[in-house]
């Protein structure tokens, strides 16, 4: 009987380290490092699978605009950027877009997109930046999971927030990344109309999906090592989509209350567990790995993903 009064010490303790840091807000959401300035990127063209001379075209014309920011981030005196742009600009990076602006934004490519017929989206969640080598070795191992026919594109197309942070516990980074992601995958469903499109959206990236959701043409929508999502159940997002949701046994964030607190600036948590009975979602076995480990290969939250990517059901749904 000891446990339950300490599991209620536990969510209260979270709760009120998370309304302690959303009170900061006002005061502390300025602060951090200048961002390194980069040049505005040059307007691409509608992304075109018609012909592969135009999919190359765009990726030299990003591999130029990272390697323009990469000068500008030395002369800046951020030689780590600098370094981390170079190496994005090697032939082995494949970026549909990229921006060097307020930290900086990227979509790269992983796997064959022009003869894809299954494409993975992948939303990160907080602390991931350009440097996130977790990211997109995530990405290539999902990619190598899925195999021939399909692609991978890893989606870091806004301003994640750390997770340490005010920001991270509440939706205001979410909504101004929903039109961004909405606009993206319209883009690319326009471009590839006979493809299966997934999203998968993890931790924090989850509430930008969800934001999103009813505008995104997709076939399933994948919340993973999700804190929630700010809708009380899978119906309310207004997708029809199919909804999945895992969790790790071993992801700390099963321990976030979910709740959702009004205050004056708007709101604090996001609600309903999705993995939850009550949130309605259809729950995928994540194994038995932490809030980092879901594309690790040979995992089994990597393999059931893989499957909901190609339309089966995970093995062990």
């Amino acid at each position: 009987m000891a446990s339950r009064p300490r599991s209620r010490r536990l969510r209260r303790t979270l709760l009120a380290a998370l309304v302690a840091s959303s009170v900061a807000v006002p005061t502390a959401g300025a602060a951090g490092p200048a961002a390194v300035p980069a040049p505005v990127p040059a307007p691409l063209a509608p992304l075109s699978l018609a012909a592969p001379g135009e999919l190359a075209a765009r990726y030299a014309a990003n591999r130029s605009a990272v390697l323009a920011a990469e000068v500008i981030a030395d002369a800046h005196g951020d030689h780590g950027r600098a370094a981390t742009l170079r190496a994005m600009a090697g032939e082995d990076h494949r970026l549909l877009s990229f921006d060097g602006r307020d930290g900086g934004r990227s979509v790269e490519v992983f796997g064959d997109l022009t003869g894809a017929t299954r494409i993975a989206v992948l939303v990160p969640g907080s602390d991931t930046r350009l440097d996130s080598h977790r990211f997109r070795s995530g990405a290539a191992a999902l990619q190598r999971e899925l195999g021939r026919g399909t692609a991978v594109l890893a989606w870091l197309g806004y301003r994640t927030p750390a997770t340490l942070s005010a920001a991270a516990t509440t939706p205001g980074r979410a909504e101004e990344a929903a039109p961004l992601l909405a606009s993206f995958v319209r883009e690319v469903a326009t471009a590839a109309p006979r493809a299966r499109l997934t999203l998968l959206c993890h931790s924090y990236g989850s509430v930008v999906c969800a934001e999103a959701a009813g505008r995104l043409p997709v076939a399933a929508l994948v919340l993973y090592g999700s804190p929630g999502t700010g809708a009380g159940r899978a119906a309310d997002l207004g997708t029809a989509a199919t909804v999945w949701a895992g969790r790790g046994e071993d992801d700390w964030i099963a321990h976030v209350p979910h709740v959702r607190v009004p205050l004056a600036y708007g709101e604090l948590g996001f609600g309903t567990d999705p993995v939850a009975p009550e949130f309605g979602a259809r729950i995928f076995d994540a194994g038995t790995g932490g809030h980092s480990d879901y594309l690790r290969p040979g995992s089994v939250s990597l393999r059931n993903m893989a499957r909901i990517v190609a339309g089966r059901d995970p093995a062990d749904a």
